[in-house]
């Protein structure tokens, strides 16, 4: 039989089933602790619980194009770095039927992360509470960064983003990844800052700035912070490859 044979008599409805959506964890930093933003859910399923921004995806639409499209028309963002975090398909994550989602990953700076949360999509910025060390993996906790109680987060959106924090601690120590939650411009403080915010622990000073600095990532501005009492720190950047 010829391949064009084979496909006219092809049958699609003789394996069950699935949709495929897309969820992006838009993560950033607030008040020193990791944050991401949520929307709430105003139809059933889990109506009244948080979620990631998401969708589903089109029968004619790429992955990114759709993670792109979520983020147009239900957070009001456009233009952000987009990286796949990993796929998640366990049989009963959602109620309605087999779904299987994409989830990806999108860092932003502070000020940033502040604004979409005032950019009237809705956005609720939630303080990520990791109660694990290292990289040893485990369940996050969620809740309100305005100084409200505990979320309850729809589906199994809890361990998008706790595999989020996973993720990024890992790759915080070989990658350039920390830079994405820094202004353009910023000193090493504010850099030793992200890493302690999102590894959870304190780091000697000396040492991780010695180590940055070793690296060859950034490059000074030959600029200073403005607003300091004392003598302002330098400014650097992001060395481009």
């Amino acid at each position: 039989m010829s391949e064009d044979a084979f496909l006219a008599t092809y049958d699609p409805d003789a394996y069950g089933r699935l949709a495929l959506t897309v969820d992006v964890v838009l993560l950033g930093l607030r008040d020193g602790r990791p944050a991401a933003l949520l929307l709430k859910r105003d139809e059933h399923p889990q109506a009244g619980h948080w979620a990631l921004p998401g969708g589903f995806v089109g029968v004619a639409e790429t992955l990114d194009a759709a993670a792109g499209r979520v983020l147009r028309e239900k957070a009001g963002l456009s233009g952000l770095h987009l990286e796949q975090l990993y796929t998640f398909g366990a049989p009963g994550r959602d109620p309605r039927m087999r779904i299987v989602s994409v989830a990806y990953l999108a860092l932003l700076p502070e000020a940033a992360f502040t604004a979409a949360g005032r950019n009237g999509a809705g956005l609720l910025p939630a303080i990520i509470d990791v109660p694990w060390a290292g990289e040893a993996g485990g369940p996050v906790a969620l809740r309100d960064a305005a100084g409200g109680g505990p979320l309850t987060l729809a589906f199994d959106h809890a361990d998008i983003l706790a595999l989020a924090m996973l993720r990024l601690r890992g790759k915080l120590d070989y990658s350039g990844v920390g830079f994405a939650l820094l202004p353009e411009r910023f000193t090493l403080r504010q850099l030793q800052d992200v890493h302690e915010t999102i590894l959870g622990t304190p780091l000697n000073k000396p040492a991780f700035r010695r180590r940055m600095l070793d690296r060859g990532w950034l490059e000074p501005t030959g600029a200073r912070e403005a607003g300091t009492s004392f003598r302002p720190p330098e400014l650097y950047r992001c060395r481009k490859p």
